[in-house]
């Protein structure tokens, strides 16, 4: 396992549209390059189990989103998945990518889903200055607003006593949430919960979970154009999921099933909400096993 700081000794804070993010890269900068986005509450630090492997096929790009881990926690944003999208995008840009492919969970689902449809909807032809997609591959996530389950806890963060509840949460609750989405047979270890909730407390972090949490009525706003672009993706697009999660799981393959033409999915039906950190080593055979299928 990459401890926290040793991940966070091998990244680095940087300016992206105003705002202090921690980037992390590695990997051979001739090879394809793969950009990972992290889910809700967590950060890139998810990523760690699949980083070796992952670097040995691609340059593998990723970063806390605002909000997030090691990244700025500004209490006045908006926390718009449009504006992460954005910070992506400038990013990518800064370092002269052309072209990338996407690996993301959960929330990160939701910014893949963003920057796959103004992809969509330049139909490919994008500005010559903005680099094009050329796959993605989902794990969990709520994709669908309609069979997207959340947790007690999330609910409450959406009330308008949301800014009372982030002020409550402690260890011991987050790692009792942590152990309900996880797979029965792969519950989290001490290291995973003790890293996670280290991530979530940083930069005062609790602060803005009832902001960040915010992006659940984005989705129901922007349904048709963030469902849209899977359906009318011109890149190939993949779906992993832990059929055992009870926020995303098996409900919503059946749902995926429904709405997306010859969908390419692959059911891990022993993991939970979090299989990147669950299995990493599986997750990262069916990811590359993917990778052959675009080549």
């Amino acid at each position: 396992m990459i401890t926290l700081n040793e991940w966070k000794e091998q990244g680095q804070l940087e300016t992206i549209n105003d705002q202090q993010i921690f980037t992390r890269q590695g990997g051979d900068k001739n090879s394809p390059v793969l950009l990972l986005i992290h889910g809700y509450p967590s950060a890139s630090w998810d990523w760690e189990g699949m980083w070796k492997a992952l670097t040995e096929c691609y340059y593998v790009i990723t970063l806390d989103m605002l909000g997030f881990g090691l990244s700025a926690k500004p209490k006045n944003a908006r926390y718009l998945i449009t504006e992460q999208a954005d910070i992506f995008q400038s990013y990518l840009k800064k370092l002269n990518v052309s072209r990338y492919h996407i690996l993301a969970h959960d929330y990160g689902d939701t910014v893949a889903q963003e920057m796959l449809a103004r992809q969509v909807g330049s139909n490919g032809s994008a500005d010559q200055d903005k680099p094009r997609i050329d796959s993605v591959c989902f794990l969990n996530g709520g994709l669908f607003p309609e069979t997207h389950k959340p947790l007690l806890i999330q609910k409450l963060l959406l009330s308008p006593l949301g800014f009372i509840v982030s002020k409550l949460i402690n260890k011991q609750k987050f790692e009792k949430n942590l152990q309900h989405i996880f797979g029965p047979a792969t519950q989290p270890t001490h290291d995973v919960v003790d890293t996670l909730w280290q991530l979530l407390t940083h930069n005062n972090g609790l602060a803005v979970m009832h902001k960040l949490i915010n992006y659940i009525p984005q989705r129901n706003q922007h349904r048709e154009r963030w469902v849209g672009s899977i359906i009318n993706s011109n890149v190939p697009v993949k779906l992993i999921n832990g059929t055992k999660d009870p926020i995303s799981g098996q409900h919503m393959v059946n749902r995926y099933r429904e709405l997306i033409p010859n969908a390419d999915i692959t059911e891990m039906p022993t993991l939970g909400h979090y299989p990147q950190i669950e299995d990493a080593e599986a997750i990262c055979a069916v990811y590359l096993q993917f990778r052959e299928t675009i080549r």
